[in-house]
């Protein structure tokens, strides 16, 4: 999956940031559009792993541009086994600082110096793609009031149900299900759609 960025309000802004995403084309982030109500999460990074040495980087670079200069960045290091002091990024150094009972383990919050604060939904580098899709489409809502736990715990339901669903249609092909003449006799495959949420296009 390639970066989504919320477009920026300027036409050059957006060109800039369209050429940023191509550019980083590993790195899988989506954000949600500004608003008048903010949400709880302001979208969602799918890092690679889980060393933040190696993932802040490329994400503080692409944000950056977008939010101000990112200066410090803090987790719940529940999800991350080393949580450095400091890192490089592009010529200035990110602080990087942890709160385990203040912070949601599926939190990252970054800060910008005289700028602001934002909120991203981690999604754990292991997560399916179709999970993952899900996880950053709902985190991107600008109408979201839900917080990156309740988010993940969602998937994790909603994850259970398919796996649950397609175990029974395995069965009921084994039985010969599908080479049924009548139509009205197959049994009934309960079914999930999970409506995604709207993606954003813009800001």
């Amino acid at each position: 999956m390639t970066a989504t960025i919320s477009l920026p309000p300027t036409a050059e802004a957006q060109a800039e940031a369209d050429d940023r995403a191509s550019s980083s084309s590993a790195l899988r982030l989506s954000l949600a559009p500004t608003g008048p109500a903010p949400s709880l999460l302001d979208g969602a990074w799918w890092p690679r792993s889980r060393d933040l040495e190696s993932e802040l980087p490329s994400l503080t670079a692409v944000l950056d541009p977008l939010w101000g200069r990112i200066t410090r960045v803090t987790v719940n290091p529940t999800h991350w086994p080393v949580v450095p002091r400091k890192v490089s990024v592009a010529g200035h150094v990110v602080k990087v600082g942890w709160f385990l009972a203040e912070q949601d383990p599926h939190e990252l919050l970054l800060l910008s110096y005289r700028m602001g604060r934002w909120n991203l939904l981690v999604v754990p580098p292991q997560t399916t793609p179709v999970s993952a899709a899900w996880l950053m489409a709902a985190a991107s809502d600008p109408l979201g009031t839900s917080t990156a736990s309740r988010l993940m715990e969602e998937a994790a339901r909603l994850r259970t149900v398919s796996e649950t669903d397609r175990a029974v249609e395995a069965v009921w092909d084994s039985e010969g299900g599908h080479e049924a003449r009548d139509p009205a006799a197959r049994p009934r495959i309960p079914t999930v759609t999970a409506a995604l949420p709207h993606q954003p296009i813009g800001r």
